[in-house]
């Protein structure tokens, strides 16, 4: 019985980090370029009270033995990276990636990240830089007299400085993909960092190796259905709900125990 409370108290624990995980990804279900996160459960030790094809006899065994597990804990987080939908916005500097890749940002300190979201401004200096105002690795710098500046699905930055004018190439940008982009470490602010488990970055032209395109005046949307969501909020309540059935029927049988003693 004492057995049953732990083991009912660590689904319990399961369940509520399940509870967060789906919170977390209702709310930034506005956030551009977020990736949902799930949780992946594993069981815990067992105690073997027999052995399975232990000999029972001579000539006998025990077909399935006998075990009992001690509960469920969380055997880690994975990203999901799958496409968001990309939202029209006209902003000359939104860019979205149609595909896998990441662009590269700056810190002000120097270290670098990674990100989907595209939202990018220009800058007092003609650079393109994020909201916060780091600058994205390999956009040009955009010439003060530009009136029109377009970006094309290959990385070509195109600008021209009057009307009638044929559009000048000024720069290409390059994308980012990893061999395991689920092993990034999430920063928060959109942001990520390579880990040994992601694997290095590699340098590629939009469009390449599945690196995928770039689409001006988009915005990736988080990755999150809504839905799927709340019915997987139900679901965590229900099994938190159970467990702590197990918990109040184990209480139970203890102070049945008890009584008996007494």
């Amino acid at each position: 019985m004492i057995r049953a409370l732990m083991t009912a108290a660590s689904g319990m624990k399961a369940q509520q980090k399940q509870v967060d995980t789906i919170a977390n990804n209702i709310a930034n279900v506005n956030t551009g370029g977020f990736k949902k996160s799930n949780l992946a459960f594993r069981s815990m030790l067992y105690q073997t009270y027999r052995e399975p094809g232990a000999s029972t006899n001579a000539s006998q065994m025990n077909p399935t033995g006998l075990q009992i597990g001690s509960g469920v804990e969380i055997s880690g987080s994975t990203k999901d990276f799958r496409q968001g939908e990309l939202e029209p916005t006209g902003a000359p500097f939104d860019l979205s990636i149609q595909g896998e890749g990441f662009f590269e940002i700056t810190l002000g300190n120097g270290e670098v990240r990674y990100t989907r979201d595209g939202s990018f401004r220009r800058d007092g200096n003609g650079k393109i830089v994020t909201p916060e105002g780091y600058p994205v690795t390999g956009a040009p710098e955009i010439p003060p007299t530009a009136i029109d500046v377009i970006v094309t699905e290959d990385g070509r930055f195109l600008s021209r400085n009057s009307e009638g004018e044929v559009p000048a190439e000024i720069g290409k940008m390059q994308l980012f993909r990893f061999a395991n982009p689920s092993g990034l470490k999430a920063q928060g602010g959109n942001l990520y960092s390579l880990t040994a488990s992601s694997g290095v970055a590699v340098t590629t032209d939009p469009g390449n190796e599945g690196t995928g395109i770039i689409r001006q005046g988009y915005r990736e949307r988080a990755n999150v259905e809504t839905v799927d969501e709340l019915v997987g909020l139900i679901l965590a309540q229900r099994n938190y709900e159970v467990n702590s059935r197990a918990v109040r029927v184990s209480d139970e049988m203890l102070q049945q125990v008890n009584q008996m003693i007494r």
